[in-house]
């Protein structure tokens, strides 16, 4: 029998990390968004144009804005998640470059 000697995460490794997400969200939207924007943060673990389209349609938006790269030829090859969005959105999609 060969033993696995990786180290392992612990239990609840995924549960802290995503805690540590939304709590490090929350700094970014407490720094920069005005007061009175009514904002809802949702932190989600998965692929990351599906957990955007998923969490869009659950919560019935009518317009997602997320952030994207300057394109490389990769991502001209293989699609950035970006433009996964913006295809299979149901709704508006306005990209921010950086």
């Amino acid at each position: 029998m060969i033993k696995d000697s990786r180290p392992r995460e612990p239990a609840d490794f995924e549960e802290k990390a995503l805690e540590q997400a939304q709590a490090a969200l929350a700094k970014v939207v407490d720094a920069n968004v005005p007061d009175g924007t009514s904002v809802q943060q949702i932190v989600a673990n998965g692929t990351v144009y599906e957990e955007i389209l998923s969490k869009a349609s659950d919560i019935g938006a009518d317009l997602v804005v997320m952030a994207s790269h300057r394109p490389e030829l990769q991502d001209y090859l293989l699609g950035p998640n970006a433009a996964r969005v913006v295809r299979h959105a149901p709704v508006s999609v306005m990209v921010v470059r950086e």
